[in-house]
């Protein structure tokens, strides 16, 4: 992706946010520089910030996901029986804009429809060996009620509902209608280790930088901090 494009989305994103009364914390908007201060260095360990990917694929609209995250935890402290052990994330899921196939081995996480379309997750339970069992119909909590669909089933969700994923849930999400903002809260949060794809994909973008980065993507601190 050009930075040039990046930049744009983060200004739509956060205008879009900002629609639905959602406020970014004060961080959000430090320049490149003001992130490179000592007193800010736990959103550098904690990888809180900006996230935008189209999965290596060269075609955001179609393939791809905003992101910020807000709050998160450290995997080191799992386990504990007093630490933060939590993550928080805001996202938006452009219409018909695939977030495609995946679990995670750790993450356990409830995604909320927060305002805007229908968010529809296509679903699959994992086989013991971790793989998508194509047969077997899938069970899910949505806002503490079970549903049951069958393999590859389409769970819609309005703005309001909820469901929650643990590791065996196999998902790929979209926006209906119009685009839906997310949310997301989860157990800690580590896109570097904890996306299992069912295809090969990357998950962080590369940048081509054709002009200033107007802020820092989470896939930017080990270059730039």
């Amino acid at each position: 992706m050009k930075r040039s494009h990046v930049n744009e989305i983060l200004r739509a994103s956060d205008a879009f946010i900002r629609s639905h009364g959602y406020s970014l914390p004060p961080f959000a908007y430090l320049t490149p520089e003001g992130l490179k201060k000592a007193e800010h260095g736990e959103i550098k360990r904690r990888r809180m910030g900006w996230d935008i990917t189209d999965y290596g694929g060269g075609k955001f609209d179609e393939l791809g996901l905003f992101l910020f995250t807000t709050r998160n935890g450290l995997n080191a402290d799992l386990g504990q029986r007093s630490a933060m052990l939590y993550a928080e994330k805001i996202m938006i899921s452009r219409k018909d804009q695939l977030s495609p196939m995946h679990r995670h081995d750790l993450k356990v996480e409830d995604i909320i429809n927060r305002g805007g379309g229908t968010l529809v997750l296509e679903l699959f339970t994992a086989t013991p060996e971790g793989e998508i069992d194509r047969d077997a119909a899938v069970t899910v909590l949505c806002d503490g009620m079970e549903r049951t669909l069958p393999a590859g089933g389409h769970l819609k969700l309005d703005p309001g509902e909820s469901v929650t994923l643990f590791p065996s849930t196999w998902h790929a999400f979209w926006g209906e209608g119009s685009d839906v903002l997310i949310g997301e809260v989860s157990t800690v949060n580590d896109d570097l280790t904890d996306n299992i794809f069912a295809e090969p994909l990357g998950r962080f973008s590369q940048i081509e930088e054709d002009e200033a980065p107007l802020h820092l993507l989470v896939s930017d601190y080990d270059d730039k901090l």
